[in-house]
């Protein structure tokens, strides 16, 4: 099918928040055509969302909600941080759902097809065309035409992917860090709606999503293969400590699900941009299998602390001698920790160091039951925060000249601005994608359908 000359409303971009978009304008109006582009080809569909674990941070009416959803664990329930509910296969099972619901509502996909432009109307200032370059797979050919459009929906993603514009905004050293997920999100629709319609700029331009990621990941993108399980999450059941064998981070200071997208960070700004994650034998069972499985990690092991610390310099510890004290510190710090609390790495459960000047808060527990693991680590980058200022209510974007809604032009998912600060608790992301998304369909449906009349 080519791509058509003229829709009612263009989406750009192919992941949760735009195709959320997509439906919610087509079961609005189902009388518009409604159109998704995305300039990544059709083995990368469905942008960052592809690489999530699928999580939904959401409200609900108590537990009979949830029974059905939870898992137990020793006959009682439990929830890791709070959360409750995911999508069946992570993010690609979501994708693979969205997209076989916009299709059957009779939405228009195409890949390979890049916004370059967005066209305006000299007098009223509203979007009414997209300059797209269209790559022809059958031919190879790349033909540039404008798409006639009465709404534009941005869902382009971030800047994560752009190694120029991270160490530009997020500041030195962060073109070392490790790109998550698509290699598609370089942050070209934040420059493109600030040039052709002064789109104004909001949130957090030097902060971003970033997690403990295995440090023999990819350098450029994810693996649509491995996915998410490249995360490491279980610090928080052990320690970390950095290329010259030292702690630097308190892994016990909150629940897993409100540090992990900010602990990537710390990481990054280590020797190296490396750390390595360390268990005893009490706590590697807790694991995520998914994320520690000897398919997915290079799992280091020894059956001593020196062994451990031995094998870690073969890949990059340059200490092992202060790494064997720095565990051996912490282990002296837990002792005479009250044993009358109870370890339970679902709460907060008070078990902390003491005397040390970096402390562990929580689920403080000695690291000298062997066998021992390691993991190393590295920074990988999810999403930036800096975006587009919007119209909460309605997902428009504003403009930064006149501080009114830009006629015709919506912004939504990992481009909209002004949600994230600093941190970001997890399974947010989707559920601001979907929430927004929804707003942003709606709104430019019901705008059509005005221009139509």
């Amino acid at each position: 099918m080519p791509l058509p000359q003229k829709t009612d409303i263009l989406v750009i971009g192919s992941g949760n928040a735009g195709l959320s978009a997509a439906l919610s304008a087509a079961q609005t109006n189902p009388t518009l055509r409604v159109t998704v582009i995305d300039k990544s080809p059709v083995s990368w569909a469905g942008g960052n969302t592809y690489f999530t674990a699928g999580a939904f941070r959401t409200s609900h009416n108590g537990l009979h909600d949830l029974l059905p959803l939870a898992y137990e664990v020793n006959g009682r329930i439990k929830f890791w941080g709070g959360l409750a509910l995911k999508t069946q296969d992570g993010g690609k099972g979501l994708v693979e759902d969205e997209l076989r619901a916009v299709r059957n509502a009779g939405v228009d996909v195409f890949f390979d097809t890049a916004a370059t432009a967005l066209v305006t109307d000299p007098t009223s200032g509203a979007v009414v065309g997209v300059e797209v370059i269209n790559s022809d797979s059958r031919t190879s050919a790349r033909n540039k035409t404008i798409v006639a459009v009465d709404a534009v929906i941005l869902a382009a993603g971030g800047f994560e992917a752009n190694p120029q514009l991270r160490a530009q905004w997020l500041g030195p050293g962060w073109d070392c860090a490790r790109v998550r997920g698509t290699p598609y999100n370089t942050g070209e629709m934040l420059r493109i709606a600030q040039r052709d319609v002064s789109a104004k700029t909001a949130g957090n331009w030097s902060g971003c999503h970033c997690v403990a990621w295995d440090a023999n990941a990819p350098a450029d993108s994810g693996n649509r293969e491995v996915s998410n399980e490249f995360t490491k999450s279980g610090y928080p059941l052990g320690i970390m400590v950095n290329r010259d064998g030292e702690r630097f981070v308190d892994e016990g200071f909150d629940m897993r699900n409100y540090t992990y997208a900010m602990v990537g960070r710390r990481v990054l700004q280590q020797p190296g941009q490396i750390a390595f994650q360390v268990w005893d034998a009490r706590t590697v069972a807790w694991l995520r299998e998914e994320e520690y499985r000897a398919e997915v990690v290079r799992r280091i092991e020894g059956e001593s602390l020196e062994e451990l610390a031995e094998k870690c310099a073969e890949v990059g510890l340059a200490d092992p001698g202060r790494f064997v004290e720095s565990i051996k510190e912490y282990n002296a710090s837990v002792e005479g920790v009250d044993v009358q609390k109870r370890w339970d790495p679902a709460v907060k459960d008070g078990l902390a160091t003491k005397g040390l000047a970096v402390p562990k808060s929580n689920w403080a527990l000695p690291i000298d039951k062997p066998p021992f693991l390691a993991v190393k680590v590295t920074a990988g980058i999810t999403f930036t925060f800096g975006g587009l200022a919007v119209n909460p209510e309605t997902a428009a974007v504003i403009s930064e000249t006149t501080s009114d809604e830009v006629p015709g032009l919506y912004c939504v998912g990992e481009m909209l601005g002004g949600i994230f600060y600093d941190n970001y608790p997890g399974g947010s992301g989707l559920t601001s994608g979907t929430v927004f998304g929804r707003r942003a369909g709606r709104a430019a449906a019901e705008r059509a359908g005005r221009v139509e009349d």
